[in-house]
């Protein structure tokens, strides 16, 4: 069964399961940081390997790791809602999570895809 996301790419269920599987582990190793806050501090000491920003997440909070990401090689995905983001690492919704180690946002990546690149892909109507 396949479901298309808001930026048009189809994905099935398995991936979306895998993902949000791949999540909980990476929480449970301690390889996640959760909050924009957090997600930027993480960008700025080049410590974060991937940022998940939520599908349906705050214009402003999405904007404020959109804006610090133009001038990084962070890869980044937009993926997901803030609700599904929080629960897979059994936060509240979150707008941005951050994966800290290699091995789980190489595995991540490889699920999500690789064709938005570190700067690829729409955040937010402000973002163009």
């Amino acid at each position: 069964m396949t479901a298309t996301t808001r930026m048009g790419k189809m994905e099935t269920r398995t991936t979306r399961t895998e993902v949000l599987g791949l999540l909980g582990l990476a929480r449970r190793a301690g390889s996640v940081v959760t909050g924009t806050g957090a997600v930027r501090d993480a960008v700025r000491a080049d410590a974060a390997r991937l940022v998940l920003l939520a599908e349906d997440g705050a214009a402003g909070q999405v904007g404020k790791v959109a804006n610090l990401l133009r001038h990084r090689t962070v890869p980044r995905r937009t993926w997901g809602t803030q609700e599904e983001l929080g629960r897979a690492v059994g936060t509240a919704p979150l707008s941005a999570l951050a994966i800290m180690d290699d091995g789980f946002a190489r595995r991540l990546r490889a699920e999500l895809g690789e064709n938005e690149g570190p700067l690829g892909g729409p955040v937010s109507d402000e973002d163009g």
